[in-house]
């Protein structure tokens, strides 16, 4: 048998994904050649240099839109997200783990825990009363009232309510809680099919029986809510993103996820440890079973053609991205890029005569490519030596949560904790008994009352202390603001050496959209001119860029009004100790996540773009397109494994690596 070669363009997610899988998975009987075997080649191209290993080192930490930032680029000390930070763990060994209805990301959950990662995964906590900055106002959610409302004139008594009271209003029209969408293929066909249900007066724009795909977000929000109610949710939630006038039917269940009361994990080593971890499995795989594992950093798809069914490819260096300089063929050839790397390479081959199947610039593809809206975000982090939001300020988040984990039942077990208790404490629950492991409480009266429940005895004062000064969190947050900042999340000291002297991080400004641009004004002073066009400007490969002056005094002005009050001089915030930024509305990336447009049908968008050449009569050509940009879970490393999956399922016979039963990886497409 000859031996094959496969390349894979995108060191991030969807592409380490796809090669761990060629090398680990399993296929249907018949279709195991289609596998990576002894003497067949995988090439894994990346237009970045991520730092992988001492071996495979780099600017920057893995991942893509994924970049962890530690103090002093130590591993060892305290980090922040300067991108995607967090998953959605899903208890696959619940007794309904495989039902429709169990949350969860269960692949990022589930290759987590077969890198040996669980062991670091540990609770996001997310405040249920966060701190807000609205309007020049200072206020917890806890204060909004009827008597004390949000300064928003909003209809309907909804500034007396949650800002998300909003997204609840607008879901309404043709969803609640029980009569909606419960499961993921449920929602894949309301994605297709859910209309308006309620009856609407004249007054309305949108109608009962109007299709949810076919309307903008923003223009529904607008019209139910009106502009004071529209602004209230926009500002509010933190997210620009979730507003903008994207698919009304998709914004329904995506803004179920942020907010509160969702529970979320991440990584002690910094969430880009899992792509670290992957590559090197990768690597170690291919040795194993003897097969050419050709990494090559610095070297971007340039141009992909298929001409007399043989895939040809073009590379461009990265001191030089715009010029071929090498070529190939392949077997198979996967695009693990967002969206508009997938532009620059389609564009290489669009204004010229050439041979072959231009996949790429067929008109429907094209077409499928824009039913992706990019959506650009933009991330401050910041090192202090002391948590000042915390001991310092006027308006201090309010972080403090108690979560019993692993770690947590660790510590009690070398404090000497009843053995007894620790075990009890750890079994999940039946009955009526609440969750005790893995479970936020807001107050310590609350984990109190149901450890002593389940123990069924009264803990000492002294067994109370020891619980709770272990399970305590006062990290993470977010705080929002409708200034440029938006959100501010409080990583504080998470450094896995515990011998070292406290650094406490902060993610200074995580926003999107407009605001983005706001920033990027401030990276050159007043007596600097641009030098480098922003359409080649690829900062986002090299990695985090340091705060300029102006910048770092704009921030640190904002964080002061936000914890000190509208009046509140920047000073009151202290110098940081290292202060740097990510700029994902830069090349090759130019978006920090993405969002399916109105008017497409997503389900027969997700299917056909990841093989494009399905859209052109006649055609059949092995290039692939995967990655979160065109799936299920836009925003989310789940939504890049997914795509990734399907692809192997269905066209190279590899067995799901989980149950997907009810758990379709992408839409259906009926």
């Amino acid at each position: 048998m000859t031996n094959k070669t496969y390349s894979i363009f995108g060191a991030g997610a969807a592409g380490l994904y796809t090669a761990w899988r060629l090398l680990s998975g399993q296929t249907r009987e018949h279709e195991h050649h289609k596998l990576l075997l002894k003497g067949d080649k995988l090439e894994l191209f990346d237009w970045g240099k991520y730092d992988f290993s001492k071996e495979d080192h780099g600017s920057r930490a893995p991942g893509a839109r994924v970049c962890t930032w530690h103090y002093q680029d130590d591993p060892g000390k305290s980090y922040v997200e300067l991108g995607g930070m967090r998953y959605s763990e899903w208890n696959s060994k619940a007794k309904d783990a495989n039902n429709g209805k169990a949350p969860g990301h269960r692949l990022v959950t589930t290759v987590i825990a077969k890198l040996g990662l669980d062991q670091y995964s540990v609770p996001f906590n997310e405040s249920d009363n966060p701190l807000y900055y609205l309007r020049s106002e200072n206020f917890y959610l806890q204060d909004v009232t009827s008597r004390n409302p949000a300064p928003y004139n909003a209809n309907n008594y909804l500034a007396s309510l949650s800002p998300n009271q909003g997204f609840t209003v607008v879901e309404d029209l043709a969803v609640t809680a029980t009569t909606g969408p419960q499961t993921r293929r449920e929602w894949d066909h309301f994605y297709q099919h859910g209309k308006i249900t309620a009856e609407l007066p004249e007054s309305s724009i949108f109608q009962k029986g109007d299709k949810l795909k076919d309307i903008g977000y923003w223009n529904l929000m607008f019209d139910q809510l009106g502009s004071e109610g529209y602004n209230y949710a926009a500002d509010g939630n933190g997210y620009t993103s979730n507003v903008i006038n994207w698919n009304a039917a998709v914004a329904f269940q995506a803004n179920n996820e942020f907010t509160p009361g969702n529970q979320y994990k991440t990584l002690t080593t910094g969430y880009s440890g899992m792509f670290k971890t992957l590559f090197e499995t990768v690597k170690q795989l291919a040795k194993d079973k003897g097969v050419i594992f050709d990494y090559q950093p610095n070297r971007r798809l340039h141009s992909i053609l298929d001409i007399d069914h043989v895939i040809h490819y073009n590379i461009a260096n990265r001191d030089n991205p715009n010029k071929k300089s090498a070529s190939g063929t392949t077997d198979a050839a996967w695009l693990a890029m967002p969206r508009y790397a997938l532009e620059l390479v389609a564009q290489a081959t669009r204004y010229e005569s050439h041979a072959g199947l231009d996949v790429l610039n067929a008109q429907k593809v094209q077409l499928y490519m824009e039913a992706s809206i990019m959506q650009p975000s933009y991330k401050i982090g910041m090192f202090f030596k002391d948590p000042w939001w915390l001991t310092q300020a006027s308006y201090a988040p309010q972080l403090t949560s108690y979560e019993v984990t692993k770690d947590v039942l660790l510590t009690l077990e070398k404090q000497q904790f009843p053995e007894r208790y620790l075990l009890k404490i750890a079994r999940p629950a039946v009955d009526a008994q609440a969750e005790i492991m893995n479970t936020p409480y807001s107050s310590a009266e609350s984990l109190l009352k149901v450890v002593e429940q389940r123990l069924q005895e009264r803990l000492t004062v002294p067994q109370e202390e020891q619980l709770l000064a272990a399970s305590t969190r006062n990290t993470i947050g977010p705080s929002v603001t409708d200034n440029p900042v938006r959100m501010v999340v409080y990583f504080g000291n998470n450094a896995t050496d515990k011998t070292a002297e406290p650094v406490y991080g902060l993610l200074a400004a995580y926003d999107d959209e407009m605001f983005t641009t706001f920033w990027q004004e401030l990276e050159l002073g007043p007596d600097e001119q641009r030098h480098i066009p922003i359409s080649e400007n690829t900062e986002p490969l090299k990695g985090p860029r340091k705060l300029p002056p102006r910048m770092l005094k704009m921030v640190r002005k904002q964080l002061a009004n936000i914890h000190f009050g509208p009046n509140a001089d920047f000073t009151a915030v202290p110098e940081p100790l290292d202060a740097a930024y990510i700029d994902w509305s830069l090349p090759p990336f130019n978006a920090g996540y993405h969002a399916w447009a109105a008017h497409y049908d997503i389900g027969d968008v997700q299917q056909k773009i990841r093989k494009p050449s399905q859209l052109i009569p006649g055609a059949d050509t092995n290039i692939f397109i995967v990655g979160e940009a065109y799936s299920n879970d836009q925003a989310w490393v789940e939504g890049a494994y997914c795509t990734a999956e399907s692809v192997l399922n269905d066209f190279f016979g590899v067995i799901p690596l989980i149950d997907n039963t009810h758990y379709p990886f992408i839409c259906s497409g009926k």
